[in-house]
């Protein structure tokens, strides 16, 4: 059965979109750590980050760092941290999640966002993700 990170991929299911090409896809988590926090997937389905096969894996971090300089532009923060758990859903995928102290990190502790404001973050990091890759 398929993820629903794939059936996000396959558009079975809306996200709020920031990048894609045809290997990667970036969008914001509806459950936000902080503001701005983005899931970078593989388009593949694999479970295990350390099972992709060495490009796919150097790609998703260099589309990923892409994506970490967008939020940076748009989300005041004092940096960008990176999470692979692994464990939430069976699709390989990083956190990029917009940090002013280690306890931004703090999976246990969820925003409550609506569809509008996740809808506004988007936007502006989106056009913040063309502006730097044009």
């Amino acid at each position: 059965m398929a993820s629903i990170f794939t059936k996000i991929v396959r558009g079975e299911i809306p996200c709020h979109k920031i990048a894609e090409d045809e290997r990667y896809l970036a969008f914001l988590d509806i459950m936000p750590v902080t503001k701005g926090h983005t899931l970078v997937i593989p388009k593949e389905e694999i479970d295990y980050i350390f099972d992709l096969p060495d490009d796919l894996l150097a790609g998703l971090h260099v589309f990923s760092k892409k994506v970490a300089k967008a939020i940076e532009a748009v989300v005041p923060c004092q940096r960008i941290g990176v999470a692979v758990v692994g464990l939430e859903v069976p699709h390989a995928h990083i956190h990029l999640i917009p940090l002013n102290s280690i306890h931004d990190i703090n999976f246990a502790h969820r925003m409550k966002a609506t569809p509008e404001e996740l809808a506004a973050v988007a936007d502006s990091i989106r056009e913040a993700f063309k502006k730097q890759n044009t």
